[in-house]
């Protein structure tokens, strides 16, 4: 099974859990990086650095695109149209701002990705226009040794 596929049954398997900022249990609780964060833990094992505490706007305020970074010293970028199953996405919520919103490619035609966002929980959607617009990078989840890619 290749990586890919690993991470889209892992983020598949939170469906379902609720919404709580900052968390990251699944069937109890998490965000969209505890979410993500979750998934890596089951993939990787150890979080590959500590989270620290952050609001919910992201630090947009400051204009540090603290997410981005953060995707940067761990995965690896790709180009966006070369998205695949397993690839993080990060968004912008509005033009310009910093990337505040994660979520995991599940299927590619049609396109879905699995997110937590506030009121809804974990859950599959469509990437549809609205949110491809506001797609800010995508990057590969590292390999997992003995799969392909």
């Amino acid at each position: 099974m290749s990586t890919g596929d690993k991470v889209v049954d892992e983020a598949r398997s939170w469906i379902g859990t609720p919404y709580r900022h900052q968390a990251s249990v699944k069937g109890a609780g998490c965000d969209c990086l505890g979410l993500l964060r979750g998934v890596w833990r089951q993939i990787h094992g150890v979080e590959p650095e500590a989270i620290p505490a952050y609001s919910m706007d992201w630090d947009e305020v400051a204009r540090q695109d603290v997410l981005h970074e953060a995707a940067a010293r761990h995965l690896a970028e790709r180009p966006i149209p070369e998205m695949q199953t397993g690839d993080v996405l990060l968004f912008r919520m509005r033009r310009d701002a910093v990337a505040k919103h994660v979520g995991l490619v599940a299927t590619l035609r049609p396109t879905t990705f699995v997110h937590s966002y506030a009121g809804h929980g974990v859950v599959e959607s469509a990437l549809t226009a609205p949110w491809r617009r506001r797609i800010a990078a995508v990057f590969a989840f590292p390999s997992v040794s003995g799969t392909n890619t």
